[in-house]
């Protein structure tokens, strides 16, 4: 794996077949002033990253919703804001989670804070890239290194794929209701994030107010 020099560079995307992180030259260069209509789900993030970055206790984040309502923006502009103040960032995809336990190794005893970034992940049946996360979820013999966050987007609240059978074993008990197996394993993994942020489609008027603050 070729080193990063963390010192100059804000982030980088992981190359499996070069085994290697790729410096970002040139990135998004999107605001958090400019995303309107998740000033909640803004708040919320920006709260968590600037205690990660002040070394007190932070969570992982799951950024879940509808397609094009600004959950990769938010990842985006939190990068622009405060790369300045030390904030780090790689670009993990989710076929490449397999390497995800090695990239962190490499992270452990770094200086800098990160946040591995996974865009977009779903898991259908069958998929077993998910389990990579659990190392920096929440560790194994060792614990999950303090210097690294994981944010996640998807447009699934438990990123894998849920369907009407899985509730058969489910049953109500007194007034609660109690979930079978399956369900409770396809649940855990969502669960594992601390932070979770929801994000749905804007109205029409909240549209035309995105229109008039961007093109004036």
């Amino acid at each position: 794996m070729n080193h990063v020099d963390w010192r100059a560079e804000a982030a980088a995307i992981w190359r499996p077949r070069q085994q290697r992180l790729r410096p970002v030259r040139h990135l998004d260069p999107v605001a958090l002033e400019d995303l309107l209509g998740v000033d909640t789900q803004k708040r919320k993030l920006i709260q968590n990253t600037e205690r990660f970055l002040a070394g007190k206790p932070a969570n992982h984040a799951l950024l879940w919703g509808s397609r094009g309502t600004g959950k990769s923006s938010l990842v985006k502009a939190l990068l622009n804001e405060y790369a300045p103040r030390g904030l780090r960032m790689i670009e993990v995809e989710k076929h490449d989670l397999v390497d995800l336990p090695e990239i962190v190794d490499d992270l452990r005893e770094r200086a800098q804070r990160f946040v591995v970034y996974c865009d977009d992940i779903a898991f259908e049946d069958g998929e077993t890239q998910y389990k990579h996360l659990k190392s920096v979820l929440e560790g194994s013999l060792e614990l999950p290194p303090e210097n690294v966050r994981l944010y996640a987007t998807s447009n699934r609240r438990h990123l894998v794929s849920e369907y009407q059978s899985d509730n058969e074993q489910s049953r109500v008990v007194g007034r609660e209701i109690h979930h079978g197996d399956v369900v409770e394993e396809k649940i855990s993994l969502s669960d594992r994030f601390g932070l979770s942020l929801s994000f749905y489609p804007i109205d029409e008027a909240r549209y035309f107010e995105i229109v008039d603050h961007l093109f004036g």
